[in-house]
């Protein structure tokens, strides 16, 4: 019998970029059902490119993926850049980047006298990854050596407060806060909408030791999730128990989905609340955004709630007020009265 001829294997795409320097990543450590690699980064400051108007002009993720798997994250897309199209890996895969501090160092000469930064913009820089890696500690000990930088750090882990020393170095000659995520004060909801982050009231506790070590802190309440997280009660709940906490500020912004998201975000209403998923696909079909209607009475919510719990004008915190909830939250107010 002739032996068939072979066939001939089709090449495989040529990486380039951040793929190709994922691929190269060294495989340095399983969790449960996360891997850990190396990243091998050329640069850590990044521009922001965005079309919507961002209250920051520098971003910096110590880690690319998160393994919080937050079931509405946004950030999944990053993943892409890497040729990784599975919304899944995201938080499966997380990747370290190498010799953080070093670029920082020869990069913040970039960074002009009224530009802000943001740390933690698409994957947490306190998440597991942290406690062994330290990539963010090396971040916050590069900018102690600096001064007259504004700096935002975006967390829903209570490992934050390991750095607490290290974050009043910062601040003695920089402005910086530290934004803590809550979404819910729900427990067992919180468990469902973000497995792996660390409870809420583990997060109040850790706001309320930044409060009390003297450094700028507030809770960011985003994504709001229409039908979840959203009823005036519970938001009212959470305003009073920042406010209590000691917290600066609060700020809020509805949830968007991008399709890796809704790829996730869907599949998981249909399991969870069966009752809101036609709801969702109607309303976000061919977009990412709420129509602007709904951002508009969040924001009046939010302010009304500010203003009752005397989170406007916090007399006994520093004068300077970081971009992040006060020029963010009066633009997007802005932007909503300008659209409708």
């Amino acid at each position: 019998m002739a032996s068939l001829p072979l066939l001939p294997v089709p090449d495989k795409p040529r990486l380039v970029g951040i793929a190709r320097l994922a691929a190269d990543g060294e495989s340095i450590r399983e969790g449960h059902n996360v891997e850990y690699f190396t990243l091998p980064s050329k640069s850590l400051l990044n521009r922001c490119v965005s079309n919507r108007a961002m209250p920051f002009t520098w971003t910096i993720n110590p880690y690319r993926g998160c393994e919080f798997a937050c079931k509405y994250c946004y950030a999944r897309y990053t993943h892409e850049f890497m040729e990784m199209r599975d919304g899944l890996e995201f938080e499966r895969k997380i990747y370290v980047k190498q010799h953080a501090a070093e670029l920082l160092r020869q990069e913040l000469k970039r960074v002009k006298a009224d530009e802000s930064i943001a740390l933690g913009t698409a994957t947490d820089p306190y998440q597991p990854a942290e406690r062994r890696y330290e990539v963010t500690r090396g971040i916050l000990e590069e900018f102690a050596r600096h001064r007259g930088f504004e700096l935002g750090i975006v967390t829903k882990s209570n490992l934050v407060v390991r750095d607490i020393e290290l974050l009043k170095s910062v601040a003695r000659a920089n402005k910086i806060s530290v934004h803590i995520t809550v979404t819910t004060l729900d427990t067992e909801l919180a468990r469902i909408l973000e497995p792996r982050a660390p409870r809420p009231d583990l997060r109040i506790d850790a706001l309320r030791e930044l409060a009390r070590a003297g450094i700028r802190v507030g809770i960011s309440c985003s994504p709001v999730i229409p039908g979840i997280t959203d009823s005036p009660k519970d938001l009212e709940a959470l305003v009073r128990t920042a406010a209590e906490a000691g917290a600066d500020y609060v700020f809020a912004n509805p949830l968007f989905l991008k399709p890796c998201s809704a790829a996730v975000f869907l599949p998981f209403l249909e399991q969870n609340f069966p009752h809101l998923a036609e709801n969702y696909r109607q309303r976000y079909q061919g977009r990412a955004f709420l129509p602007p209607a709904y951002g508009k009475r969040l924001s009046q919510l939010i302010l009304r709630l500010r203003e009752k719990y005397k989170l406007t004008h916090r007399r006994d915190r520093a004068a300077f007020a970081t971009k992040w909830p006060v020029e963010a939250f009066d633009e997007q107010l802005n932007l909503f009265e300008k659209i409708l």
